[in-house]
């Protein structure tokens, strides 16, 4: 599918023939991934009310619109950076509407991702005014929800130049990822006395990685492998859901458990999947056979 043709009344046709809209879709993934990361950041170092509970505004500069203090900083920045995901999020959205060439089910991930958009900054003012644990949860879960939607996206637009090769290079990213997961949570709490906004932090960043791996190597598994190879990597990405859910919970030793198991299982099914893909050939990125 070309992304190189478009109507020449396309008010996006300069941008597009630019930067190509794959280009344009990968942008916006990593500014929402950027946007979920400054989040975690804003809650772990405990910035989500540092700005005095205003709301676009902060505590400092002409009508309170900057930062008064590093900890208020922190929450300005993730706003800064959100506006410009929230931007990008409409830009991509009306491209994929407007362009002719764009594949249906992308359309529909983007523009359903711009409508949630507004939903997640009205919970993220909710944040700022109320600050409690489930409205917390709902805002994170859905900037999940868009973060998935744009990634399962733009993995949609840039597969058919994808092979095998990157299966395996999923899921032995997955394999490499999960155990610093593991490390980088409250579960593994040798001499550290507190679960830190870095440890936090870097473990989100890892979290999402996983979700990413997990997602390519089914989707372009999906089209490159076949057979008993395909099983784990289906079975991938709702695992790296579950470790998102517990590792989120984790700080409450009953919930250690769940997490464990699931992270157990998330390694043995990423393993099984290389071994199976290798064995298959799929990692050769000759198998051609198409899904819809």
């Amino acid at each position: 599918m070309s992304y190189d043709n478009h109507t020449p009344d396309s008010r996006f046709r300069s941008l597009i023939d630019r930067f190509g809209f794959p280009h344009l879709l990968t942008a916006t993934l990593a500014l929402v991934a950027a946007t979920i990361l400054l989040g975690v950041a804003a809650k772990a170092t405990g910035s989500g009310l540092a700005c005095e509970a205003n709301w676009p505004q902060c505590d400092a500069g002409p009508y309170n619109l900057l930062p008064g203090s590093l900890p208020s900083f922190y929450e300005w920045f993730h706003r800064f950076v959100a506006m410009f995901a929230g931007f990008a999020i409409v830009g991509s959205a009306l491209a994929a509407w407007r362009l002719p060439d764009i594949d249906r089910r992308v359309v529909g991930l983007v523009v359903l991702g711009m409508i949630l958009t507004p939903v997640q900054v009205a919970l993220g003012r909710e944040t700022v005014t109320q600050y409690t644990m489930d409205i917390l949860s709902l805002h994170f879960w859905t900037a999940v929800t868009i973060f998935t939607l744009f990634l399962v996206a733009t993995v949609i637009v840039w597969t058919p130049r994808l092979t095998g090769t990157h299966v395996t290079g999923a899921l032995a990213l997955g394999i490499v990822a999960l155990p610093a997961h593991v490390v980088l949570s409250p579960v593994v709490d040798a001499g550290i006395a507190t679960y830190s906004p870095t440890m936090q932090l870097t473990q989100y960043a890892v979290t999402l990685t996983l979700l990413g791996a997990a997602i390519v190597a089914a989707m372009v598994g999906r089209r490159r492998v076949t057979g008993r190879a395909l099983a784990p990597l289906l079975v991938a990405p709702p695992l790296v859901v579950l470790v998102l859910f517990f590792g989120r919970q984790a700080v409450n030793p009953a919930l250690e458990a769940p997490y464990l198991v699931a992270t157990t299982a998330l390694f043995v099914t990423f393993v099984a999947g290389i071994v199976l893909v290798r064995r298959t050939g799929g990692s050769s990125g000759t198998n051609e056979t198409l899904s819809p």
